[in-house]
C-alpha cells in the first residue's frame, strides 16, 4: 500500500504536486504555481502560469507586473491534471487561501499562513477536514496567546488620548497589517483621517478597490507636524527610527506585530507601545484547529516546528517537518 500522501513530495523550495505538475508557493520560479497568498515569501515573480484566488492575482501584479494564470474563486473546484484543487479562505490577508488537493481517495490541505480570529478585512478561515493538514507555525508555543484584537486597538486610541501634542507612529507591514489595523480602528469609533506613509498607498488602494473601506486616508509626508499632532501615521516598519520619521511631531513609536509578545524584540526596535496585533495562528489556534480537523497526518512548514510536532505526537497524530526555506516570519 503507498504511503499516505506519496503524490505530494515536498523540496526545500516548495511543494510538488506531482499527479499536478505543480508546486506550491514555490521560492524559485515554475511552470505552474499554486499560490495560498501575496506576501512575498509566498508568492514569487516569474512563475509561468499561477493559480490563485483574484485578489492574490492582484496582489501580484502590483508587486511584480502581470502574472499569466488562472484566477480561482473561493469554493470553486478545479481540475489540473489528475488533481482536482480548490481554494478556500485561511483568514490571513485579502485573498488569503487554504488549497485543497483532492487526489486518490485522499485530501490534502495545503493551509499556507492563517488565523481564526475575526479580522473585517478578509474572509474568515474555513475548516475542511482532511486525510493530511499542512500547517505553519509560526507562533507554535505556548507562550505565543495572542489578546483580543479591540483591547490592543484601545489601547492605542487611549495613547492618542492622552498626547494630544504628539502623534503616534504605527510599524505594520504594507500587506494586510496596515489595511487591517486601519479598519479595526474604524470599528473602534475612531473616523479621522489616517496618516500614511507612501509605500502603503498601492495595496491600500487595492483593498479599497475589492470593497474594504478604509475611511479617510492622508499622504503622511508633506504634512506639517502641526496637522499630525493627535494624529495617527501607519508606515513600514522600517520607517519607525529613519531619517523619514523626523519629520513627524515627537512621535510615540508603535509596531502592530504579534512578535511584540516578546519585549526583547520590542526593545530592539525602540516600541514604546507594542501591539500584538498578529496575522498568524497562536498557540491555542494552531492546536484546536488541528484537533477540530482530525487529520491523520499533520505536516509543519515552518516556525517552532519542534513544539508543534510534540503536540501533536502525543495525541497519536503523526506528525513531520518539511523543513521548507524561504518563509519569513517578520511578515506578521
Amino acid at each position: 500500500m503507498a504511503r499516505l500522501g506519496s503524490w505530494i513530495e515536498p523540496f526545500s523550495e516548495g511543494i510538488y504536486v506531482r499527479p499536478a505538475d505543480a508546486w506550491i508557493d514555490p521560492s524559485q520560479p515554475k511552470s505552474i504555481a499554486l499560490v495560498t497568498h501575496g506576501h512575498a515569501d509566498h508568492a514569487r515573480g516569474g512563475h509561468g502560469a499561477v493559480w490563485a484566488t483574484p485578489e492574490t492575482l492582484a496582489i501580484m501584479e502590483a508587486r511584480y507586473g502581470p502574472q499569466t494564470g488562472r484566477a480561482a474563486a473561493y469554493g470553486e473546484v478545479v481540475r489540473l491534471g489528475e488533481v482536482d484543487v480548490s481554494f478556500v479562505p485561511a483568514g490571513h490577508v485579502l485573498g488569503s487561501a487554504q488549497i485543497v488537493l483532492e487526489h486518490g481517495g485522499e485530501r490534502v490541505v495545503v493551509s499556507g499562513d492563517y488565523k481564526r480570529r475575526p479580522d473585517p478585512t478578509c474572509a474568515p478561515f474555513e475548516p475542511v477536514p482532511c486525510d493530511i493538514f499542512i500547517t505553519e507555525a509560526t507562533f507554535g508555543l505556548p507562550v505565543f496567546r495572542h489578546p483580543a484584537t479591540a483591547e490592543e486597538v484601545d489601547r492605542l486610541l487611549a495613547r492618542l488620548h492622552d498626547n494630544p501634542d504628539r502623534c503616534i507612529l504605527v510599524g505594520a507591514y504594507a500587506l494586510g497589517k496596515a489595511q487591517r489595523l486601519i479598519v479595526e480602528l474604524r470599528c473602534r469609533g475612531y473616523h479621522e483621517p489616517i496618516y500614511i506613509h507612501g509605500a502603503l498607498q498601492r495595496l491600500c488602494d487595492l483593498y479599497a478597490g475589492f470593497g474594504v473601506p478604509l475611511g479617510e486616508l492622508k499622504p503622511a509626508t508633506g504634512a506639517s507636524k502641526g496637522e499630525l499632532k493627535g494624529q495617527i501615521v501607519i508606515a513600514p516598519p522600517g520607517c519607525l527610527n529613519d531619517r523619514w520619521s523626523r519629520r513627524l511631531p515627537d512621535p510615540i513609536t508603535a509596531m502592530a506585530s504579534g512578535w511584540m509578545r516578546v519585549r526583547q524584540r520590542a526593545r530592539q526596535r525602540m516600541v514604546e507601545l507594542p501591539l500584538i496585533v498578529s496575522d498568524h495562528a497562536d498557540w491555542d489556534e494552531l492546536t484546536e484547529t488541528i484537533a477540530e480537523l482530525a487529520p491523520r497526518e499533520v505536516w509543519i512548514t515552518h516556525g517552532r516546528e519542534e513544539a508543534l510536532k510534540h503536540w501533536c505526537m502525543t495525541r497519536q497524530i503523526k506528525a513531520r517537518e518539511l523543513n521548507l526555506v524561504g518563509y519569513e516570519d517578520e511578515d506578521d
